[in-house]
């Protein structure tokens, strides 16, 4: 019997994929009317790996790998960081001045949508900041009475009598 340690340790995370040669007897021991608990017990392989081989045989009637589906991505991981560096550097540039750079840095054809769309996926937004009025020391102080009830002196709504703000 294994123990608690070594069970989980083998048990936990992300593993690599079954080789065919293991796939094999999983179909064999179910094509020979063995439950999942008795094929994993046997092959010492978890039970919901052993019914993931078999609802994917089912269907397809074989255990090979199948390809990705989806478009592979555009951008590699380099170009990615390459974007990031570009856009941190300065903000202001246009989708198509980006897309022009990477064209002539990394050699990198792509659309100014395309530049968009990767800089949404990575946060960057193309957002304006909102005006603020140049606040002074005067309106600095009437934003912190405003609506505030003070303790000391029990006022409300701007009428501040302490000695900071004098409204």
């Amino acid at each position: 019997m294994q123990t608690a340690s070594t069970n989980i340790g083998e048990r936990m995370g992300r593993s690599q994929e079954l080789s065919d040669s293991k796939r094999g007897p999983v179909i064999g021991g179910h094509l020979g009317n063995k439950s999942i608990r008795d094929i994993s017990w046997l092959l010492n392989i978890p039970r919901s790996t052993v019914s993931g081989i078999i609802t994917k045989w089912k269907p397809l009637g074989t255990t090979a790998t199948q390809p990705p589906s989806g478009r592979p991505r555009h951008m590699t991981g380099r170009g990615q960081r390459m974007l990031k560096r570009t856009v941190r550097r300065s903000r202001q540039l246009s989708a198509e001045s980006i897309a022009k750079d990477l064209q002539t840095w990394c050699g990198l054809q792509m659309s100014p949508t395309t530049v968009c769309r990767e800089l949404h996926g990575m946060g960057f937004h193309g957002r304006a900041a909102a005006s603020k009025p140049s606040i002074t020391k005067c309106n600095a102080k009437r934003r912190r009475c405003r609506g505030v009830k003070h303790a000391a002196t029990g006022a409300e709504n701007g009428t501040c009598l302490t000695a900071l703000c004098q409204v």
